[in-house]
């Protein structure tokens, strides 16, 4: 009799901080479980429809969304949308029959959770930051297994649950062998002056928008060259002369090759992806974040000597000036680079697999 192939069922999303590791990880499971069925769920509207699909994977989309700080008609439409969602569930789960669900974190991934758990189906989340959301800390005691990046979680997730193995990143980063001159021609630069990547996160980031609105021109005068993601919230106008501007960058591996250093937000994919690539780095942890958990990310990193940080408060004044400076601080960019490597995980993606097939 033939064996049945594995089905995974991966969940979570809203931002690329979710799905490009809930993608890692369904390559991840392909790689190691050729013959396997994977299937999505997501939350309707949000980014993870568009991006799943392209990726070649079927994915579910639910009813479901955040609470807003103040009183709205999402709100009061939010319990409708659990219960909503929790019913899908139930159907989609009972449908698929999954041997592991999977959670990476955002809204559509409580209810499969909690479904999943419910109806003794094995369960797995993978929590990124050092300061898990609230979904993650809900589903903490229902879930088999946490597998985290960062230390911190433990404070707030029961540890005998938790193994720390690092964050999935995408395979272009861990196999990128593009050479700079290839990087700087994709992007039309040229190859005396240097090159500041900037990334804000794939809505975008206002603080780091505003800065280069008000200082790309000193930056340009001081010689350097721009690649800048400005997010889909960016509505200035200002012109890069020299370098690119886009609202999201497809090939980071290309991006990443060509710059210097880099000015990024400090979300937990980020971080990791930079330990990777270990390219010298100035990090703005967004305030707009549950516990302030992105200063916590970035401290973890500066407190190894291997990242540079400036708040948001004081982006404004100091972030243009740091990263001239640093592009002129060659053997400070070398000592940040040897150190933000030391701190990388490659192998995270395959270790994260291993984790879920004991649960198989």
């Amino acid at each position: 009799m033939k064996k049945q192939p594995y089905k995974f069922m991966i969940s979570g999303g809203g931002t690329g901080g979710h799905i490009f590791p809930a993608l890692a990880i369904g390559k991840g499971l392909q790689n190691k479980y050729p013959d396997c069925l994977i299937e999505f769920v997501g939350a309707k509207g949000r980014m993870e429809m568009e991006k799943v699909p392209e990726a070649g994977f079927r994915i579910h989309g639910l009813w479901i969304s955040g609470l807003q700080r103040k009183l709205t008609l999402q709100n009061a439409m939010f319990p409708l949308k659990v219960l909503s969602s929790l019913f899908k569930s139930y159907f989609i789960l009972k449908k698929f029959k999954p041997n592991v669900v999977i959670g990476v974190g955002g809204y559509a991934s409580g209810p499969l959770l909690y479904m999943a758990s419910w109806m003794k189906i094995p369960t797995v989340i993978q929590e990124q930051n050092s300061f898990p959301g609230i979904t993650n800390k809900l589903l903490g005691k229902r879930v088999n297994s946490i597998l985290t990046a960062f230390d911190g979680p433990e404070k707030y997730l029961p540890a005998d649950k938790i193994t720390k193995l690092g964050n999935p990143v995408r395979a272009d980063i861990l196999s990128n062998d593009i050479t700079k001159k290839e990087a700087l021609a994709f992007f039309n630069l040229n190859e005396t002056a240097p090159v500041v990547l900037i990334i804000g996160g794939s809505l975008g980031a206002r603080t780091l928008n505003q800065c280069l609105d008000a200082g790309i021109k000193k930056m340009e005068e001081n010689g350097m060259q721009v690649i800048w993601q400005t997010g889909k919230s960016y509505t200035g106008n200002t012109a890069v002369k020299s370098g690119a501007r886009t609202v999201f960058i497809k090939r980071m591996d290309m991006a990443y090759a060509a710059a210097d250093i880099v000015i990024s937000r400090a979300g937990a994919l980020s971080l990791s992806e930079l330990c990777i690539v270990g390219k010298p780095c100035i990090l703005v942890p967004s305030p707009n974040v549950s516990e302030d958990h992105q200063t916590k990310n970035a401290r973890t990193l500066v407190d190894a000597g291997a990242a540079l940080m400036v708040s948001d408060k004081e982006a404004s004044e100091k972030l243009i000036d740091e990263a001239i400076a640093l592009v002129k601080n060659k053997n400070l960019q070398a000592q940040l680079s040897e150190n933000i490597k030391y701190l990388a995980k490659p192998k995270a993606t395959e270790m994260i697999v291993e984790q879920i097939g004991k649960l198989l």
